[in-house]
This record gives structure tokens, C-alpha cells and sequence, in this order.
């Protein structure tokens, strides 16, 4: 296990059961770093421990006047010396390597679930916990995977120095064997309120977070309502909750942490005490007394990683269970299908669930009365349905028993708010694409001019428009830019599909008119499917199509339905009830009149 492994060409299936669970799995995924990191900890702190004996030895040896017992301590002094900087060095760099390759791997495991997921996973848990997820959480799992090899060899060689202490002085050692236990177990009842209050931090940070994320994703419309103070003070608000709580949470580890300065310091006093005791006896010599007070004083070095994994424990376990229930999620469908085929489909996109027909190489606007409803159809039709079902079909075939891969290169969905990553506009349309739509065109079918334009004169050293910077969610943009330039990406990557969810809803009716004719001119044989409900684009559909409670109540062309079809002209319209009762008392005395 390297670092420059990373990323894993698999990060494995993790355990997401729990968050213990998760942990043990990221544990046993690590074994040969741990177990490294264990030998060079080993090293290092039984050096370390050493030292006290040497130190015995040599003070032992001036009191008897024997050089030669001098020379043989301080060759050994300068070998633990030795084994502590060459152990504490290696310790060091495995540690960290288990750290960073931990939280590289749960980061991996994220971003393949997000992936995976697709839009489904901002609807099942909250962006901002995915983001608490994937920044902070990640760095509280990394830290103890990173402690726990470190508190392996601490607790070993505890154990190790405490049997030694017991044979070099059976008196005092038998003193050090009884009081480090105690020691070390002492915080034990107060580490389920310690981890009760990190919990409480923790949520609260992640609410925070969540809190923050969607203000900045929402600050231009809060702007426009002058909403930004209220949503000000509720940050003041979440802030000091995660202020009090952190403070709450630190003054349980300042006791734990007092304690165990505390007990140490009692149990120097006792073997002191205790050792000049014997020492006035004769029974302890000079040098076993201060080897044996020496290793309690070193001792309380390893004995601190007892606390660091109580405390990396108690900040881990809930990220831990927060990363498995993101990682817990499955998709409606399998991502592997069932079917082995290289081979894309194509032909008619058909719902069995809706009724929803869109003959293959023409225009279809698909007209709901329900946004939320619209966006869920839009997903079923792409091969993402967010709950269990029967499939959608292309050309015959299921879209479900395809591979992920496959059903994704088939049918392309756009969704009514889609996201700009920052980078050049270059970089932007860097997407897999059929070769058969130039950039160019994609860009003047989606009326991106003005936008080009835009983005050239907020970057001064962009000469080419392919080379102007986008800022992060394209946040420098207006809504219908953000819109026109991602409808240029999709038209770009010319899938055998395209799925329109509400493209033009930000635009004026100018450009959206000519939007509807470049899409269609530019799409000719090619099956689109638009979810809207402007008469622009409904006017220049080859078919239209009326979903009403979740399956097709009429099918036809746009001025023909909006005669025919109440339901439809309700939507198109925008009509009130009062508006369309009159509609048909109008209509029905023209048929009297005609048939008079």
C-alpha cells in the first residue's frame, strides 16, 4: 500500500451496515499498512520505554564504580536512541500513508456511489450532508484508522514494560503493574458522555453546513427577495449551537485529558514514596529506584494514546455511520444489467408505466401538470427511476438490464437545474460525444452568443471564447445563460436520446422561440423528448403528449390540444377554473350556432 497507488483501481464493496462496521472493513482493507505502522510503533515506543533502564543501569554502575557496566548502558542509551529516531520517523510516515489512503478510499467510495446514484442521491439525502460527508467526515474516519496502529503498539509495549518492571524489581514493579491499569481505565465512564456531546457537535456542524450549502447555492434568488439577512441570522443561529456544543464537547476532554495528568503525577508520588521507603530497607538499590520512577515517568507518552483513540473513536464512529448511510443507498435498478451487449439501441422510447410513446428521430414535448412529477418521469426515461418499477424501453430492450454505462450513452437527461463545473468553456464541453455536432453549432443552436460574449469580457486574457473562464455552478452567469449553456453540452454529446427537463424556463421568448428552432433543426433524426410547458417550444414538437395523475390523457399536436383538451389548455394556459368553465360555455354555443 502506497501512495502513489491512489487512486484504487477498485476500492472494494464496503461494509455499510454500521458505522462500526464501516471502520472494521476500512481496517481490514489496510491490514499490511497497519501492521507496518504497528512494527515501526513497536520500535519506537519500547526504545523509548528502554531509556529509563539504561538510565538505571549507568547510575547503578557510578555507585558500584564499574566502567565497564558504564560503557555497556551508555552503548545501549545510544541503540534505544537510535531504534526511538529511526521508529518514531517510520511511525510517523505509515501513519499518515493509513491516514491519507483511508480517506482517499472512503472519498473514492462517495464519489463512485454519487455517481452511481446519479440525481437520485440529492433526493434521498441532503447535499450538504453529502458534503459534510465527503470533507470533514472523511478526515475524522482517516484519523482513526490512522490511531489505531499507534495505540496497538502503545498498549503492547504497556504491557511489555510493566512485565519487564515486574522482573527487574518484583516490589516496585508489582506498584506500576496495579496502577497502570487503573490509569488507563479511569476515563472509561466518563467516554459515553464525552461521545454522546461529540455527536451532538457533529450533527450540529453538519446541519451547519447544510445550512450554509444552501444559501450559497440559493444566494442570487435570496438576493432578488431580499432575503439574504434572514438567512444570515439562521447561520448566527446554527454557528453558535455548533459554538456552544464544541464547548461542551471540549470540556469532557478537558476532564479526561486532567485525568490523566492527574493520575500519572499520583502514582509517581506513591512509587517515590514507596521506593525510598525500600530504598532505607536496603531492599531497592539506587539504580532500580530511578529506572523503575523513570519508566512511570516515560510511560505516560504511550499512555496518551489511550486518549487519542478514545477521542478519535468518538469523532469517528458518527462520520463513520454518516459515510455508510450515503454508502448504504442503492439505485432502484442494478448498475451491471443483465444484459451483455456492446451494442446501444435505438428506435422508440416507451414507458409501459405512463403510456408515454416518443417515436424514434422526432420531436416530443411532454406536458405535466406537476414539476416534481416531470422531473421523476424525466429520470424514468433516462434509466434512473428512483423506486423499483416496470422498465422503460428502447427500441425493445429494458433500459434496466442494460449496464449503467450503456443506458447512460443511450438516453442523455438533462434536469431543470443543472450544474456548471468551473473551468474554460473548452473544458466544459470536454464530454464523450458522438463526433457528428461540432461545438459550434451546439453553442448557436442553444442562442449562446450573448453568453460567449459575456464570458470573453470577464476574462481578460481569453482571446478565444473556448478559453473564457466559468466560475463555480457558473455563479458569474444569469439563470438562463447557466440554461443555454448546458443545453449546448447536451446538444453537443448528441446522445441516440435526449431528455429535456424544462430547458428554456429561464430564458425570454425571444430566444426561447429560436431555441425550439435550433434544437429541432439541429436534433433532426434524432428522438428528443422536452418537458415543458411553453407554447413555443410546444408548437414546434412533432407530437405532444399530455400526462395527467401519472399517465397519458392526450396525444396530438399543440393547437389542436389546447382546443380539445381542457386539461391541456389548463396548464399551457395558465388558466383558472372560473377561465376554463367559460372557455367551454363558449364552445359549446359555437357548436349550437354551427349546428344551426
Amino acid at each position: 500500500m502506497q501512495i502513489q497507488d491512489l487512486p484504487y483501481p477498485d476500492p472494494g464493496v464496503p461494509d455499510a451496515r454500521s458505522g462500526p462496521r464501516f471502520l472494521w472493513w476500512l481496517f481490514r482493507n489496510q491490514l499490511g499498512g497497519q501492521l507496518k505502522s504497528l512494527a515501526w510503533g513497536l520500535l519506537h515506543f519500547l526504545s523509548v520505554s528502554a531509556l529509563p533502564f539504561c538510565v538505571g543501569v549507568a547510575v547503578q554502575a557510578v555507585v558500584d564504580h564499574s566502567g565497564r557496566r558504564l560503557a555497556f548502558a551508555g552503548g545501549l542509551l545510544a541503540l534505544c536512541c537510535l531504534g526511538s529516531a529511526l521508529g518514531d520517523t517510520f511511525l510517523h510516515r505509515t501513519a499518515v500513508t493509513n491516514w491519507i489512503t483511508a480517506a482517499a478510499r472512503v472519498q473514492q467510495l462517495l464519489a463512485h456511489k454519487a455517481t452511481n446514484l446519479g440525481a437520485a442521491l440529492t433526493r434521498r439525502v441532503a447535499a450538504g450532508e453529502v458534503v459534510a460527508v465527503s470533507t470533514g467526515d472523511v478526515e475524522k474516519i482517516g484519523w482513526f484508522v490512522e490511531a489505531w496502529s499507534r495505540f496497538t503498539a502503545a498498549a503492547v509495549t504497556v504491557v511489555v514494560v510493566c512485565v519487564g518492571l515486574v522482573v527487574y524489581q518484583p516490589t516496585l514493579g508489582a506498584v506500576v503493574a496495579v496502577g497502570l491499569p487503573v490509569m488507563a481505565l479511569a476515563v472509561l465512564p466518563l467516554l459515553p458522555r464525552a461521545t454522546r456531546r461529540a455527536d451532538v457537535q457533529r450533527e450540529k456542524a453538519g446541519h451547519a453546513t447544510e445550512l450554509a450549502t444552501d444559501t450559497v447555492a440559493g444566494l442570487r434568488v435570496l438576493r432578488g427577495i431580499g432575503g439574504e439577512e434572514l438567512f444570515l441570522d439562521r447561520y448566527r443561529s446554527a454557528s453558535q449551537e455548533v459554538r456552544h456544543a464544541a464547548v461542551r464537547s471540549a470540556r469532557m476532554w478537558s476532564l479526561i485529558s486532567a485525568i490523566q495528568v492527574l493520575l500519572p503525577g499520583l502514582l509517581l508520588i506513591a512509587v517515590v514514596w514507596y521506593g525510598v521507603h525500600l530504598a532505607r530497607q536496603g531492599r531497592v538499590e539506587v539504580g532500580e529506584l530511578v529506572a523503575v520512577y523513570s519508566s512511570v515517568m516515560i510511560l505516560t507518552y504511550p499512555l496518551r494514546h489511550f486518549e487519542e483513540i478514545a477521542m478519535a473513536y468518538s469523532f469517528s464512529r458518527p462520520s463513520a455511520t454518516r459515510a455508510a448511510r450515503v454508502l448504504s443507498l442503492e439505485r432502484a435498478t442494478s448498475a451491471e444489467g443483465s444484459l451483455d451487449t456492446a451494442v446501444v439501441p435505438s428506435g422508440d422510447l416507451y414507458d409501459p408505466a405512463t403510456g408515454l410513446l416518443a417515436p424514434a428521430g422526432r420531436l416530443t414535448a411532454v406536458v405535466c401538470g406537476d414539476p416534481d412529477a416531470a422531473g421523476l418521469l424525466a429520470e424514468r426515461l433516462g434509466g434512473h427511476p428512483s423506486d423499483a418499477g416496470t422498465s422503460v424501453l428502447l427500441g425493445g430492450v429494458p433500459l434496466d438490464e442494460l449496464p449503467l454505462d450503456s443506458a447512460r450513452t443511450a438516453v442523455l437527461v438533462q434536469d431543470k437545474d443543472p450544474v456548471l463545473l468551473s473551468g474554460s468553456l473548452r473544458e466544459l464541453l470536454d464530454v464523450p460525444a458522438s463526433g457528428d455536432v461540432g461545438a459550434v453549432a451546439a453553442l448557436a443552436a442553444a442562442q449562446c452568443a450573448d453568453v460567449l460574449t459575456a464570458l470573453v469580457q470577464g476574462s481578460l486574457d481569453a482571446e478565444d471564447p473556448m478559453d473564457a473562464r466559468i466560475t463555480e455552478r457558473g455563479r458569474s452567469l444569469s439563470g438562463g445563460q447557466r440554461q443555454r449553456l448546458a443545453l449546448a453540452r447536451s446538444l453537443f454529446t448528441d446522445p441516440e436520446v435526449l431528455v429535456l427537463d424544462e430547458p428554456t424556463s429561464a430564458v425570454d421568448s425571444h430566444t426561447e422561440a429560436r431555441i425550439a428552432e435550433g434544437v429541432r433543426d439541429l436534433r433532426a433524426g434524432r428522438t428528443t423528448v422536452v418537458f415543458t410547458s411553453s407554447p413555443l417550444l410546444l408548437d414546434r414538437a412533432d407530437r405532444v403528449v399530455l400526462v395527467h395523475e401519472g399517465e397519458v390523457a392526450a396525444v396530438g399536436v399543440h393547437r389542436e390540444l389546447v382546443h380539445k383538451e381542457p386539461r391541456y389548455r389548463a396548464v399551457v394556459t395558465r388558466e383558472t377554473d372560473e377561465e376554463a368553465a367559460l372557455d367551454d360555455v363558449l364552445n359549446e354555443l359555437e357548436e349550437i350556432e354551427e349546428t344551426a
